[in-house]
């Protein structure tokens, strides 16, 4: 009829249309391209002023169709600045369960400042508007061309930087530190959102070349390889990194008895003044690094990767965390992709936990599974988003919510006969009537900066989700196949949600436009009910969906000669509507019906799911 909007649950999803550069089968088209960006940076760290002062020469790559008359960067360390949106508006923490995240600098004074701008050898014309910088250009980068940025700058460490950097005492774990380009996509050009603190980040990829001048008394552990061990480090610590490169089992390079005693662990030329350490890292989109004087340092081998775990001597559960870290990486690598980077490192100190390519930031946590679950989380992001990057500041479902799901597994796997392991992949589905608040509840699709239960929208809703999809839906070799075909096809490029989407369906051969606009782009409930069982000798099931959210359907049917059985209907019963009849065998009358019996689904009224005669 003219004029009636179609309120099919299944009718399409309005997705941007396919082109050259994304395919509708949700891949990158023939002419997908996106930036390259190669940083060249040399930093000095001055531990008495907790002053950091680089320069940077960036290597800008125009891989795109259009011409560009000027460049976005992200400077991060302006969250702050004291006129900062984030200072200025000194919101309340975040809390995650018994977790608290301050997106703030608590009140720290800081920012970024500039000494020079410069592009191709000539000063350039630049505005700073809070933590993002558009450099002008003297004339249009074409497609196909390339360009030098030159950035001299310096900043005050906060003691707590937005959740994401800061130092404790002598131990610094910096992070989002330096100029970096913002991503120019074809989807919707220059990606120049701010840092304000719950939106992460969003970056090209290219290769690092860094040199970290400390103090001579300091280790230091970074994203990328290290390029003069011999400087650094000692001839038993590169002896000891050569044997555990094919161990199974940890090997100390710095003992227990051994950390803090600087006379043993730091090259003799060196004492008393300063090292500089450099790194090199290819494909990757960002770059971080931790130091302290007083590490412990485990490493083992992994099927050529270099697994590393540094911890304060205080931190005893850490001689556990190696353990944690080899399961992690194994179980990811085994389950979705092969871990692609030399080494994976995490250190322990005082942020809560957060993740940069090859290098992870993971506290000192109260139990044996708290600490796995933030080592391993923060693991699982080294595939999304180091791996698979997507944008963070839009999109955090895609990042954090598709790692939650896999932390899930891992979780019972490590931790299989406890009670833990036993319990925590239905944690998400025991959240949901704490957090699926109609008239609160906001949809996943909404940004992180406007999420008011980030806990929930960004990270466990998301893993209900895709466990759902698998277990409900595809099942597990479908889904398993379409989310790995995903990772694979995406890995190091910048997937959207429509990318996610279309790929899904594709691969798993069935439309799901009605999956996704159910839990990504609203707040959808489901409320599945036996109505009646009648007709001829009662064996007609009336079935109603009487929320807004459609899934298939589970029946335990119970029949008068106490045999029983369980019918599996595809979502497709709903086609024609809210309404659906299911049709027993004949001659066998019914006497109890329950829908969902597993309680596998967020079933918002469970009293109607009952029949009995």
């Amino acid at each position: 009829m003219p004029g009636v909007a179609d309120r099919s649950p299944f009718r399409p999803l309005k997705l941007p249309a396919a082109n050259a550069y994304r395919t509708g089968a949700g891949r990158p088209g023939h002419a997908y391209w996106q930036q390259r960006v190669d940083y060249q940076i040399e930093t000095t760290l001055d531990d008495e002023r907790n002053i950091i002062t680089g320069s940077e020469t960036i290597h800008y790559y125009n891989r795109s169709p259009d011409p560009l008359s000027y460049l976005w960067l992200h400077l991060d360390q302006n969250i702050c600045s004291p006129t900062g949106v984030t200072n200025l508006l000194d919101q309340p923490p975040m809390i995650f369960l018994g977790s608290v995240f301050d997106f703030s600098c608590q009140g720290f004074a800081g920012g970024v400042g500039l000494s020079h701008v410069g592009v191709n050898g000539g000063e350039a014309t630049y505005r700073v508007t809070g933590s993002t910088m558009r450099v002008d250009l003297p004339e249009p980068l074409e497609p196909g061309g390339q360009l030098t940025l030159e950035i001299g700058w310096s900043f005050p460490i906060p003691p707590y930087g937005a959740a994401r950097m800061g130092y404790e005492g002598s131990l610094y774990e910096i992070a989002q530190w330096y100029p970096r380009l913002a991503v120019y996509d074809d989807v919707r050009g220059w990606n120049n959102e701010p840092y304000i603190g719950a939106g992460e980040f969003y970056l090209e990829y290219g290769s690092f070349d860094v040199a970290l001048t400390l103090p001579a008394k300091y280790i230091v552990v970074a994203t990328g390889v290290l390029q003069n061990p011999e400087e650094v480090l000692t001839e038993t610590q590169r002896q000891r990194l050569t044997e555990a490169a094919t161990a199974s089992q940890a090997v100390g390079i710095i003992t227990a008895g051994e950390a803090g005693r600087a006379d043993i662990t730091r090259p003799v030329a060196g004492a008393g003044g300063s090292l500089t350490w450099r790194f090199h890292a290819d494909s990757v989109r960002d770059f971080a690094f931790a130091a302290s004087p007083d590490y412990r340092w485990d490493a083992s081998g992994l099927d050529g990767v270099l697994i590393q775990t540094l911890y304060r001597p205080a931190a005893t559960k850490w001689e556990e965390a190696h353990a944690m870290a080899r399961a992690s990486i194994a179980h990811f690598s085994e389950r979705w992709l092969r871990y692609p980077y030399p080494h994976a490192t995490t250190v322990e100190g005082p942020i809560e936990g957060m993740e940069y390519p090859m290098l992870t930031f993971v506290p000192d946590s109260p139990t044996r599974e708290d600490l796995h679950w933030v080592l391993a989380h923060e693991f699982g992001h080294e595939w999304f988003p180091m791996i698979v990057g997507s944008n963070e500041r839009l999109y955090p479902w895609m990042d954090e919510g598709f790692n939650t799901f896999m932390d899930l597994e891992g979780a019972a796997q490590y931790f299989a006969g406890e009670p833990y392991g036993d319990s925590i992949q239905v944690h998400p589905l025991h959240l949901y009537p704490d957090h699926a608040i109609p008239g609160d509840e906001q949809p996943m699709i909404t940004r992180p900066v406007e999420a008011r239960d980030l806990f929930w929208i960004a990270y466990q809703k998301p893993a209900l989700m895709l466990s759902l999809l698998r277990d409900e839906v595809l099942g597990r070799e479908l889904f398993e196949d379409a989310f790995r075909d995903y990772t694979r096809t995406w890995a190091f490029k910048h997937p959207t949600p429509a990318d996610f989407f279309r790929l899904m369906s594709d691969a798993a051969g069935t439309d799901l436009d009605w999956f996704w606009r159910n839990w990504i782009y609203s707040t959808a409930r489901l409320d599945q009910a036996v109505d009646s069982v009648a007709g001829e000798n009662g064996t007609n099931v009336y079935l109603s969906n009487r929320g807004q959210m459609v899934m298939p359907v589970e029946l335990a049917i119970t029949y008068q000669d106490g045999s029983s059985e369980t019918i599996r209907l595809p979502v497709e019963m709903w086609n024609q509507g809210p309404r659906f009849t299911y049709r027993a065998a004949a001659g066998r009358r019914i006497t109890g019906v329950e829908v969902d019996p597993r309680g596998a689904l967020p079933d918002v009224d469970r009293a109607n799911n009952r029949w009995r005669e």
